[in-house]
């Protein structure tokens, strides 16, 4: 009767925390940036517009070709495959952790020597379904470690998201690069020929004594120097080319669409900052980095949970019989359970450093999602910056070339009238082109910033709606 006594209390405590969690409550870490990104003098999009991150890129990008490059991508990139095989691969483990909610039962035999009533040792065989080792999950180990399997799959899930984000913008950004390339190689040729009926004309000169041999060679420098920048853009376009195939994961088609010209800036829309606040429920990265935290919050309270006991059933029903012949005949069917409660008492500190490190891995990830916000405020704060400013750089680069376009035109104008010397011409030249490989590179830049901010603000993995058929 004390044991009894003893006994029910025990029990009823047992049964009181049964189903508790060992989980620390988990709250959000406040956000390490300040509410409102740095001031930009360029005017931001419409109120109206939507965030980013709900603007599909099929509508954010305007160029056919792009867009055809970008399906392409998404359908053969193999970073992609393999982010979105992670998301299988987590979603796998899960199903393990939350089948170890649940007993497994299976069908078993044995055979073994007993001994009988009357003293003598015989052959004993049972046949029937067994419970083998269910844990009784009274203290929430079981349930936390499937919780953080959980958060780990919901994490997995947000960074494919975050993979396909980075790779429509690398393809975006890889293809404007190729545009740049394509204007740059226009401009080169054009310079090149200018400078070979430049130099024509001054050998011409030469030969009849009107100009010097110093004229003569400094045209011949200017005409060798366009030719081998020419070399240099042509090799530099067939290696970004290369780079886009492989961001791709083919090679680039040769019916794709007509390109739009760079220099319309129409290849991509214009799209609103919001605030750093959006950035929380809006980017990936950052929601996958919270994922990563509340599964390691989880962990706490698997570490926590095995400082206490652990019980676990093994059971068996079925028939057993001390003749083989007899294991299915009226009267052979037997029932054995086992339960086994295992307190720990001393593991060498074996619970405390696993919890110890739970602990650590939870200030780990803490500190991951806080730089995950930094990093994305630093972003769009950059970018902002970029379309604060790279509009007067194009503007002013246009109206420079302008100029030095008719400044070398004057220049030339006056040579050949003697009215000035070679120099002047060759400078102007010189500075004209500089001035338009500056102007091309700076719109590549502008159109890059557009894709950037895009890409900061979360944008790229949305999906246009399914349209369903109206009967």
């Amino acid at each position: 009767m004390p044991e009894r006594r003893l006994l029910v209390p025990a029990l009823a405590g047992l049964i009181a925390v049964a189903g508790c969690s060992m989980i620390p409550s988990y709250e959000r870490p406040a956000a390490p940036v300040p509410a409102t990104y740095p001031d930009a003098t360029a005017p931001a999009a419409a109120p109206a517009s939507p965030p980013a991150a709900e603007i599909e890129w099929q509508r954010f990008f305007a160029d056919p070709r792009l867009k055809r490059l970008i399906d392409l991508s998404l359908a053969n990139n193999r970073d992609l495959r393999v982010a979105v095989l992670n998301i299988e691969q987590a979603r796998a483990l899960y199903d393990v952790r939350r089948a170890d909610q649940w007993p497994s039962v299976g069908i078993g035999g044995t055979a073994a020597r007993a001994a009988t009533s009357n003293g003598s040792i015989g052959p004993l065989y049972t046949v029937g379904a067994a419970v083998s080792g269910y844990e009784l999950d009274l203290f929430g180990r079981v349930r936390s470690l499937s919780e953080a399997a959980l958060n780990q799959y919901l994490a997995t899930a947000e960074a494919r998201k975050a993979v396909q984000i980075s790779l429509v913008g690398s393809v975006a950004t890889t293809y404007l690069i190729l545009l740049a390339d394509d204007e740059q190689i226009d401009v080169t040729r054009q310079t090149l020929t200018t400078r070979e009926e430049s130099t024509r004309l001054t050998k011409l000169r030469f030969d009849n004594g009107a100009a010097s041999e110093l004229d003569y060679r400094q045209s011949e420098s200017l005409l060798e120097g366009a030719r081998a920048a020419l070399a240099v853009t042509l090799r530099q376009r067939a290696l970004d080319e290369n780079a886009l195939a492989l961001l791709v994961g083919q090679a680039l088609p040769s019916d794709l669409p007509t390109p739009l010209p760079l220099d319309e800036g129409q290849v991509a829309i214009d799209v609103p900052a919001g605030l750093p606040s959006e950035l929380l429920i809006r980017r990936p990265d950052i929601r996958a980095a919270e994922q990563q935290l509340i599964a390691a919050n989880a962990n706490i309270g698997a570490a926590r949970a095995a400082f206490f006991p652990r019980i676990s059933l093994t059971a068996n029903f079925g028939t057993a019989s001390t003749e083989l012949s007899g294991l299915f005949k009226s009267g052979s069917w037997a029932f054995t359970g086992t339960a086994q409660l295992l307190q720990p008492i001393f593991d060498a500190g074996r619970n405390r450093a696993n919890l110890e490190f739970a602990e650590a891995s939870r200030a780990i990830a803490v500190a991951q999602y806080e730089k995950a916000i930094q990093t994305a405020f630093r972003e769009v704060a950059d970018a902002l910056a970029g379309r604060a400013t790279f509009g007067e750089q194009v503007r002013a680069l246009a109206a420079q070339t302008n100029a030095l376009a008719i400044t070398y035109r004057l220049a030339d104008m006056r040579y050949r009238a003697g009215a000035s010397s070679y120099l002047d011409a060759l400078d102007a030249q010189r500075q004209l082109f500089l001035s338009q490989q500056a102007l091309v590179q700076s719109r590549a830049a502008q159109m890059q910033n557009v894709v950037t901010l895009y890409r900061a603000l979360g944008g790229g993995w949305t999906e246009p709606p399914v349209a369903t058929a109206t009967p």
